[in-house]
């Protein structure tokens, strides 16, 4: 990493990544094959498919993100999902209710007595095999280290999972979504830390592919106490997310050639 890329995460993000908001059906096609690689191929999580696109019955009432490469030729990289509740019956449980139906410390928060359409899940994180730099992370689709930021002397950025969670987070900011939860593995709390992100527990653990922990996080207070270090970044693929949403509405900016670079950013 360079001595800029160092200092803006943006520049450095741009120079390796671009990130897509998955509006039309060949965004989302690439989602779904690539969580077919990744859940059914090489994990073994869910079965195989004819068509080679892993999709289930949360999709219908989900927004999508992709990462890809940003040089030519451009390479799908990742990918992640913000499962928003059922708008034709928001009392239908998102899919952590449904794992977690016995551990929830409903003292903390009930998801059911929350404003519905106000909720949304990040699931479906998932990252190809060539993306996945260690040893050991071909079992996982996704991972963070404390390695992955390196030292004060040597600091080092994980580009792609982080990436990807911004995005959720950039696709839940636009669609008036205040909670997000997830299920974690235990050790993601410290890290995104490190990002100024809290994760709060609100139950105890489950098995699912691994030990998680059900969490969740606050939209607006994700934004507002973000590291200095990360805002250039995240400025970036909210941009980018937009622009998606605005080009598949017809009347699309300048967008990422055009736009905003990151020394304009506000």
């Amino acid at each position: 990493m360079s001595f800029f890329d160092r200092f803006n995460l943006g520049h450095g993000f741009r120079k390796y990544f671009e990130i897509h908001a998955a509006v039309d059906e060949a965004l989302r096609d690439e989602v779904f094959r690539i969580r077919h690689e990744v859940y059914c191929e090489e994990l073994r999580f869910e079965p195989e498919r004819p068509d080679r696109r892993e999709m289930d019955d949360y999709d219908g009432h989900s927004l999508h993100c992709l990462l890809k490469t940003s040089a030519d030729p451009q390479q799908p990289v990742g990918c992640t999902r913000l499962v928003l509740t059922n708008p034709e019956d928001r009392s239908l449980p998102l899919p952590f209710e449904r794992a977690c139906a016995a551990t929830l410390d409903r003292s903390i928060i009930d998801p059911a007595k929350l404003p519905r359409e106000r909720i949304a899940e990040v699931s479906r994180l998932a990252v190809r095999a060539t993306y996945r730099r260690r040893r050991g992370e071909q079992a996982a689709p996704v991972a963070i280290h404390d390695e992955d930021f390196g030292t004060v002397t040597q600091p080092r950025f994980p580009y792609v999972p982080i990436g990807l969670y911004l995005g959720a987070v950039a696709l839940a900011a636009r669609s008036g979504i205040d909670t997000m939860f997830v299920l974690t593995e235990p050790r993601l709390a410290s890290h995104f830390a490190k990002l100024g992100v809290e994760i709060k527990q609100i139950g105890g653990p489950i098995e699912h592919r691994g030990q998680r922990i059900p969490s969740m996080m606050d939209v607006q207070s994700i934004i507002k106490n973000m590291r200095f270090l990360v805002k250039p970044i995240w400025r970036v693929i909210q941009e980018e997310i937009e622009f998606g949403f605005e080009k598949a509405a017809g009347d699309g900016p300048l967008g990422r050639q055009g736009g905003l670079t990151d020394g304009q950013q506000r």
